[in-house]
């Protein structure tokens, strides 16, 4: 049975048990968390802990920060990496699954100008191998996963593929970071999408999903048959985590999405 997750910013309702309501009725299985900078998703504990205690599924957290892993500075970057162990803590806490960030986003990229990067690609591989390797054990220890995210080329600048992701992954070595993968992102870097899903498919641990244009499941061009059968068949038991823009009526648009994507999968 697939399992759909809707992030927490696309739900209406002021309070996570409100959202809940709207996500159940809609057929979601679970709310994606945000998290913020600031150590805020920390701050968020009691609210998290009254959602749980009210039935509300939160299996993972997703970055929302202005800094991240693979910042080119040495304080921001060690800064995303305090946050990123503060919201593994949490979302352990609260008995989820993991969380997810990209090495970058909007930081740089080699398709726009000036498109030399001010670090080298081996300098780009030994600072995210260092962080991940941190945030890895972190999340070992705490029985979670790092979901590590591959960007498009022209928001990031390090890893744009699953073969990228899987690589620093196994250099890694720790069963505690895992790929989360992004429907949107992988339309505009992989030549196969549902190939390249089944090539990685033991790195695997998270999946998010939105259109080829960003918008809701069903409002682009992407071959969702073939991309929900390639993780049928690697075997993904994790849940299909709604991030997108919304066309049309938004909460039409999101309650409409759980139903889309399981007339897809068939």
């Amino acid at each position: 049975m697939l399992k759909i997750a809707c992030q927490e910013q696309l739900l209406p309702g002021e309070t996570l048990q409100t959202k809940w309501e709207h996500a159940t009725a809609a057929g979601y299985d679970a709310i994606e968390l945000r998290g913020k900078g600031g150590l805020s998703f920390r701050d968020r504990l009691p609210e998290l802990r009254r959602a749980l205690a009210d039935g509300v599924v939160m299996p993972t957290v997703c970055v929302d920060m202005p800094h991240f892993i693979g910042a080119f500075d040495d304080d921001l970057r060690r800064d995303a990496v305090v946050q990123m162990k503060s919201q593994l803590s949490v979302i352990a806490e609260i008995g989820g699954a993991g969380a997810q960030t990209p090495a970058s986003y909007g930081m740089f990229s080699r398709r726009l100008p000036p498109f030399e990067p001010p670090r080298s690609a081996g300098r780009d591989r030994e600072v995210l191998l260092a962080a991940l390797t941190e945030l890895g054990e972190h999340a070992r220890a705490e029985g979670v996963t790092l979901f590590l995210e591959p960007l498009n080329r022209y928001e990031d600048h390090m890893v744009n593929t699953l073969r990228q992701a899987a690589d620093l992954i196994a250099a890694v070595g720790l069963d505690s970071v895992r790929i989360g993968i992004d429907s949107y992102h992988m339309n505009i870097e992989e030549a196969d999408p549902p190939a390249a899903v089944l090539a990685a498919g033991p790195w695997i641990g998270h999946a998010q999903v939105s259109d080829s244009n960003r918008l809701q499941p069903g409002a682009g061009h992407l071959d969702w048959p073939a991309w929900l059968g390639a993780l049928e068949a690697i075997g993904y038991q994790g849940h299909l985590a709604v991030e997108c823009r919304l066309a049309g009526d938004p909460g039409e648009a999101v309650a409409a999405i759980p139903a889309f994507l399981r007339r897809a999968a068939g």
